[in-house]
């Protein structure tokens, strides 16, 4: 009897292949969107977008991938943003899915830590961006996605989260 089951993949594995190969391409698409729309489409933070979704629908493994290889990906394909905003981001991304689970382990609620996860990632973010043009290693604006688009995503992101919760004690 032959074993198949070597050869088989879980649904889960194939729920996250299918999620990181949509996520891919939705990044790939940003520019042509942007450019159809007249509208700077990374002003929606697409990356986190796909973060948030990837934390909310697929593992804990595959969200932190996605934070890994989404900002390389971009980079790759279209070389921008430059290396050393793809390094910061991606660590931006990375610390915001850790502090998720962490905050999640600590408060467990949902909705709350996401927030807080995104909150935080950012003040990293601006954090380190601040360090790297004082010393020169980057140039452009400290804040180049207007403060009331970032706020209403965090606040989209984290209603999205919510909705989603089956846990409705929160």
């Amino acid at each position: 009897m032959e074993n198949t089951s070597v050869y088989s993949l879980s649904i889960s594995k194939i729920k996250n292949i299918v999620f990181d190969l949509v996520a891919l391409l939705a990044i790939y698409l940003v520019p042509a969107v942007s450019h159809l729309l007249s509208f700077p489409v990374y002003y929606l933070e697409p990356m986190r977008i796909m973060l948030i979704l990837a934390v909310a629908h697929t593992s804990r493994k595959n969200a932190y991938l996605i934070a890994l290889t989404l900002p390389l990906f971009s980079f790759l394909i279209s070389a921008h943003p430059s290396l050393i905003k793809t390094s910061l981001i991606t660590g931006e991304l990375l610390l915001n899915v850790w502090l998720f689970f962490f905050l999640f382990e600590k408060l467990s609620h949902k909705t709350l830590s996401i927030f807080l996860s995104i909150i935080a990632s950012k003040i990293f973010y601006y954090l380190i961006k601040f360090l790297l043009i004082t010393s020169a290693l980057m140039s452009g604006d400290l804040i180049s996605t207007p403060v009331y688009i970032q706020i209403l995503m965090m606040i989209v992101l984290s209603g999205y989260i919510y909705l989603i919760s089956f846990d409705r004690t929160e």
